[in-house]
C-alpha cells in the first residue's frame, strides 16, 4: 500500500465521520440537551454502524475493481452524480428546512447503534465518498488489502469522531456551530461537488476509452 493509498483511505473515513449530516446533526442536539458525556456514547454506538456501512462500501468498490475498470468507473459515475446531488441540496438548503435534533435522555449509546445501522443515507454516502476519494488510485486496490482498507477507514471516523466530541463538550464551540449551521453544511456541499468533479474526471475517461 502507497502513502498515497493510505493517506486517501485516511481521509475519507474521516471526512465520511466529520461532515455534517444526521449523525453529526444528532450528535450536536444530545450534547446540547445532556452534555459531552451521552454525545460520546452516542458516537461509539454510531461508530459500529460506520464500520458496517465502509466496510460493505469499500467491498464493493474493491469488487468492481476486481471484475474490471468499466465496473469501477460505472461506479465512479454514479457516485460522481449522488455526491453532486447531495452538494447541490446543501448549497441550495434553507434554514426554514433545518430541523432541531432532539437527543434522547436515556441509554444514548444503544440509540447511536440504532440510528447508525438505520441511517438510509450511510450506504450510498459511504460509497460514493470513498470511491471519489480512491478513483485515481483504483488500480492498486485489491482483496488482499481489504482488512487495511476497513482498518484505516476506522482510524479516519475515529479521528473525526474524537474532534466531534471536543467539539460537543465546548459550549462556546457549540453555539458557533449551531449560529453558522447553515453556512457550514452550504461549505460542506460546495466540498461534496468538488469531490463529484473528482470521480467524474477519473470515471468518464475510461468509459469513453472503453466504448471507442
Amino acid at each position: 500500500m502507497t502513502p498515497s493509498l493510505l493517506m486517501a483511505v485516511l481521509a475519507s473515513g474521516f471526512i465520511y465521520g466529520i461532515t455534517p449530516g444526521p449523525g453529526v446533526l444528532a450528535v450536536f442536539g444530545i450534547g446540547a440537551a445532556h452534555g459531552r458525556r451521552a454525545g460520546a456514547g452516542f458516537l461509539c454506538g454510531h461508530l459500529l454502524g460506520d464500520v458496517i456501512w465502509c466496510s460493505t462500501a469499500l467491498v464493493a468498490i474493491v469488487g468492481a475493481r476486481e471484475v474490471g475498470s468499466t465496473a469501477f468507473d460505472v461506479l465512479g459515475v454514479l457516485s460522481g452524480l449522488y455526491l453532486f446531488w447531495l452538494g447541490w441540496r446543501a448549497v441550495r438548503v434553507r434554514r426554514q428546512s433545518a430541523q432541531a435534533p432532539q437527543g434522547p435522555a436515556r441509554q444514548p449509546f444503544w440509540h447511536g447503534i440504532l440510528f447508525g445501522l438505520t441511517n438510509p443515507k450511510a450506504y450510498p454516502v459511504a460509497v460514493a465518498t470513498f470511491t471519489a476519494l480512491l478513483s485515481s488510485r483504483a488500480e492498486l486496490l485489491t482483496w488482499s488489502m481489504l482488512p487495511w482498507l476497513i482498518f484505516l477507514s476506522f482510524v479516519g471516523g475515529l479521528v473525526a469522531y474524537a474532534i466531534l466530541i471536543g467539539i460537543v463538550g465546548a459550549q462556546r464551540v457549540r453555539t458557533l456551530y449551531q449560529r453558522h449551521e447553515l453556512a457550514i453544511t452550504r461549505l460542506c456541499g460546495v466540498m461534496f461537488i468538488g469531490f463529484a468533479i473528482n470521480a467524474l474526471a477519473h470515471a468518464l475517461p475510461g468509459l469513453v476509452a472503453n466504448k471507442a
